[in-house]
């Protein structure tokens, strides 16, 4: 199984949201469009930015957790995210 972590852009504020999935990314761009997820639900539409693939679970759940720290906000600046 293939995991992913993903950027999504707020095109309401601007603001990003990160997150991880098992399904497919045009599948979990299209839940959170759609308002099926509370957490975006009031920041639709959102934009797909970014995404990276992991074998495992844990290596995605990592990746994840430094997308939403400090130096992973950075980073994604950097690279025009």
């Amino acid at each position: 199984m293939i995991y992913s972590v993903y950027i999504l852009r707020s095109l309401k504020d601007k603001k990003r949201y990160v997150g991880m999935t098992e399904r497919p990314i045009n599948q979990r761009l299209a839940e959170h469009n759609a308002g099926l997820v509370k957490s975006t639900k009031n920041r639709r539409p959102l934009e797909f930015i970014y995404s990276e693939e992991y074998n495992t679970k844990n290596d995605a759940l990592k990746r994840e957790k430094f997308f939403k720290s400090g130096k992973g906000r950075e980073f994604l600046k950097s690279i025009g995210k």
